[in-house]
C-alpha cells in the first residue's frame, strides 16, 4: 500500500482495504500529508477519474462559454464597455452624408441608405444581444422596416405617422405570435421576445427619415450631418467627457451649418435638430458599446444605432415645428 504522501501527489485517494470496499461508493480521501496545500487534491487527474461528482460538488464542470456569445466571463478583463472607434464612425459619417445628399432628391433617393441603414440595425442588433446567427429575428425585423418604408411611400404626407405607427403594431403583434410556438426555456423566450421587440421598433422607427422628408426635408439634411459630426468627434483619442461635449458641439453646428445650406429657415431650430441629434448619436454608441461588442457590432450596431435612434426624433421635430 502507498504512503499517504504518494497518494496526494498523483492526485488519487488511498484505496480502501478489500474487505471494507463497497460497490459504487466513493473510497475516502487520505488524510493531507503535511506541507501539502487543499489546492493539490483538485488536480487535471482527478478531473480525470471514473467516478462523477455529486451535484454542485468540487467536481462540477464550468462552462467556458457564455449562453448568448463566445467566450465565458471568467476569460474577459477589463471594462466590458468598448467604444466603436473611428473605422465605425467614419462608415457612420458616410451613411449619413448620402441621407443628407438624398433629402432633397425626394423619397425614392433617401429609401437606398435607408435600406442599408435598417439592414445594420437589424443584424446588428441582434447580434448586440449576442444572439447569432438568429437569421429568422433578423429577417423578420428587416421586413418590417422595408414595409414600413413601402407604407410610407404609399400613405398621403398627413398621414404618414398613421402609416408608421400601424406598420409598427403589425409587425410587433407578430413577433409575439411567433414566439408563442417558441419551446425553449421561459428565460430564452423572455430573451428572444425583447430582442424581437426592440429590433422591429428600431427598423421601424429609422424610417423616420424617410417620413420626415414630405414634411420637412431640410431636417433630414441637418440631422443626418449633426450625426455624422458627432460621431466623428466621439472616436477622437481624447478623454471620454470630453469628446461626449466635443460631439454635441460639433452635432450643433452642423446642424446649423447643413440646415442654412438646405435652406431651413430659422438657425433656432436647426441647432435643435442638431443637438436632439447628437444626443441621439451619443446613446446609440454607448448601447452599441456595452458588454464586450465584438468587430461584428462595431461594424453594424455602432455604425446604425446613432443614425437609428435619430430619425424619429428628427420627425418629430419636424412634425411639430
Amino acid at each position: 500500500m502507498s504512503r499517504p504522501e504518494e497518494s496526494h501527489r498523483h492526485g488519487r485517494p488511498s484505496p480502501a482495504p478489500l474487505t471494507d470496499a463497497v460497490p459504487d461508493a466513493p473510497a475516502p480521501d487520505a488524510a493531507p500529508a503535511a506541507g501539502v496545500p487543499p489546492q493539490a487534491r483538485t488536480t487535471e487527474a482527478a478531473a480525470g477519474a471514473a467516478r462523477p461528482a455529486a451535484p454542485g460538488g468540487r467536481g462540477r464542470r464550468r462552462r467556458s462559454a457564455s449562453r448568448h456569445g463566445p467566450g465565458g466571463v471568467a476569460e474577459r478583463t477589463g471594462s466590458p464597455i468598448i467604444e466603436p472607434g473611428p473605422e465605425p464612425a467614419a462608415l457612420t459619417l458616410v451613411l449619413a452624408a448620402l441621407l443628407a445628399l438624398a433629402a432633397p432628391l425626394g423619397n425614392l433617393a433617401v429609401l437606398v441608405p435607408l435600406l442599408l441603414l435598417q439592414a445594420l440595425t437589424a443584424a446588428g442588433w441582434y447580434r448586440l444581444n449576442g444572439m447569432w446567427p438568429a437569421r429568422q429575428g433578423i429577417a423578420l425585423a428587416f421586413l418590417a422596416g422595408v414595409s414600413a418604408d413601402v407604407a410610407l411611400l404609399a400613405a398621403p404626407a398627413e398621414h404618414t405617422d398613421t402609416a408608421l405607427l400601424g406598420t409598427l403594431g403589425i409587425w410587433v403583434l407578430l413577433v409575439l405570435l411567433l414566439q408563442l410556438r417558441n419551446h425553449s426555456a421561459p428565460e430564452e423566450r423572455l430573451y428572444a421576445l425583447t430582442a424581437g421587440v426592440a429590433a422591429t421598433v428600431l427598423t421601424v422607427f429609422a424610417a423616420g427619415f424617410l417620413a420626415t422628408v414630405d414634411v420637412r426635408w431640410e431636417a433630414v439634411t441637418a440631422g443626418a450631418a449633426a450625426v455624422g459630426a458627432g460621431v466623428l468627434l466621439r472616436a477622437l483619442p481624447l478623454p471620454g467627457p470630453l469628446t461626449a461635449v466635443l460631439a454635441l458641439a460639433g452635432a450643433v453646428g452642423a446642424g446649423v451649418v447643413a440646415g442654412g445650406i438646405a435652406g431651413l429657415d430659422g438657425t433656432g431650430f436647426a441647432a435643435l435638430v442638431g443637438v436632439t441629434a447628437g444626443v441621439c448619436a451619443l446613446v446609440g454608441l454607448r448601447a452599441a458599446s456595452y458588454d464586450w461588442p465584438s468587430r461584428f457590432v462595431h461594424r453594424t450596431a455602432g455604425v446604425a444605432l446613432p443614425l437609428a435612434l435619430a430619425a424619429p426624433a428628427v420627425h418629430v421635430l419636424a412634425v411639430l415645428a
